[in-house]
């Protein structure tokens, strides 16, 4: 297993437990590692990454009404969209460098 794919695994389960569990400062560790994450997606993913970004913000509240659990799973999504969308950010500039360069 090679360090990009550990580094997707650990910032995946920090938001996961982050959405369940009350961590102080989670939402910097969460953008933080979301940075992190966004360095290690390869050009030829970077859209549908981009894809998965906006689609994480569009669906984070909407498991909502679902009792006794839709709270839970609401947070987690919101936790795993905040790291997609720290991730996010980092695949614009890297994009961004790569057009700049000569």
């Amino acid at each position: 297993m090679d360090v990009s794919k550990i580094v997707r695994i650990v910032a995946v389960l920090f938001a996961l437990v982050a959405g369940l569990v009350a961590i102080p400062s989670s939402a910097v560790i969460i953008a933080v590692l979301g940075v992190i994450a966004g360095y290690f997606v390869e050009e030829d993913r970077r859209l549908p990454y981009m894809v998965m970004a906006l689609t994480l913000s569009l669906v984070n509240g909407a498991l909502g009404p679902i009792p006794g659990i839709g709270n839970y799973l609401t947070d987690m999504l919101g936790s795993l969209s905040s790291l997609i969308n720290a991730g996010a950010c980092t695949v614009i500039v890297m994009q961004i460098i790569d057009r700049l360069k000569p």
